[in-house]
């Protein structure tokens, strides 16, 4: 997950890579055949999406009648929210893929994306302007032999992270920094209220101290290198480093293992918008996902299936809508900004 930053979020909206499930023969028949006539017509395709997304989906597009038929630009996540919200539909992408939050911030201020005009069927309810392309769930981490040599018990809780004999021995992203950290703050806020929820996460970044990182990968790689004992950050990487036979262990925290998606959105452009991008969009679901489901073991539609260690214990969704204005007030709220 992609860096974000502080000044950006203000002016930023969110949005996540889209996803679809069912395709005929026929239809890659004639999807072959558009972008062979088309060749002048590229579609231009913004995302924020990390290199293994970004393989998938040009792998699937060339597999499927478009080598050569669009023109795939990568963003950091600030960056490209920046430009999605300062352009708006004069953007000269015809697609976007960026976390779900952007699109449904952008969506509601400039009603910029067209609805999809294939279907999908996604597990939790969607918007009919995006599909999902990938998820990423939060967890705690470990590393086994740093936790016993501290003489520290593993946390069961994100909270327990704020407990004194934590201090010094643990890494969390800072949300000012990391949409990886709004995953905790999520979890704490839901599980304490907001009041009792943003004192916790205070406490937790001040254990943190100097580990305290600006990127949500970060502090797995503090545990991997042995300077921590715990932290906090995406499941899947650390249970992809326990499989590898690192030292690393994940734990589901009590307060339950929520979700950040990102998402494919075609931009409205009236009649100026390309006739293949909804096409494209439709291609990378179908012939996509599965690629991506490795990378990023969320199953997001129906009848997908990950492996018994990628299936979180208890996963959960925000009581609100995410925005990228959520986004805001809770930074705020946990740096003690609100007073």
């Amino acid at each position: 997950m992609k860096r974000i930053s502080a000044l950006s979020i203000s002016v930023l909206t969110a949005a996540v890579l889209g996803l679809s499930a069912c395709s005929d023969d026929s239809a890659t028949q004639n999807q072959k055949t558009a972008a062979a006539s088309e060749p002048a017509k590229q579609v231009v395709i913004y995302t924020n999406a990390d290199e293994e997304a970004q393989q998938a989906m040009k792998n699937a597009l060339d597999n499927n009648g478009f080598k050569g038929a669009y023109l795939m630009q990568s963003f950091g996540t600030s960056e490209l929210g920046g430009k999605i919200a300062a352009e708006g539909k004069n953007i000269e992408a015809d697609l976007v893929t960026i976390s779900t939050y952007y699109l449904d911030s952008f969506q509601k201020k400039n009603k910029m994306f067209q609805d999809l005009t294939f279907k999908t069927e996604p597990i939790n309810p969607t918007p009919s302007y995006y599909a999902p392309i990938l998820g990423n769930t939060g967890a705690l981490f470990v590393n086994t032999e740093v936790l016993k040599t501290s003489g520290l018990a593993a946390p069961k809780a994100i909270a327990d992270l704020a407990k004194p004999e934590y201090a010094g021995h643990i890494s969390v992203p800072d949300i000012t920094g990391s949409s990886t950290s709004w995953l905790m703050t999520q979890a704490v806020l839901s599980a304490e209220g907001e009041e009792q929820g943003a004192k916790t996460i205070a406490a937790i970044e001040k254990n943190a101290g100097a580990h305290l990182e600006k990127s949500g990968s970060a502090p797995l790689k503090k545990l991997r290198a042995g300077e921590v004992a715990v932290g906090f950050g995406l499941r899947h990487q650390a249970v992809a480093d326990k499989a590898k036979g690192l030292p690393i262990d994940y734990i589901d925290p009590v307060e339950g293992n929520f979700q950040l998606q990102e998402a494919v959105a075609v931009v409205d452009k009236g009649d100026k918008t390309n006739p293949n991008a909804q096409k494209m969009a439709q291609t990378i679901i179908t012939h996509g996902r599965a690629e991506l489901l490795k990378f990023y073991p969320v199953a997001l539609y129906k009848g997908e299936t990950v492996s018994a260690e990628n299936k979180p214990a208890n996963p959960q969704l925000y009581k609100e809508p995410l925005t990228v204005e959520l986004l805001e007030a809770h930074q705020k709220l946990v740096k003690g900004q609100n007073k």
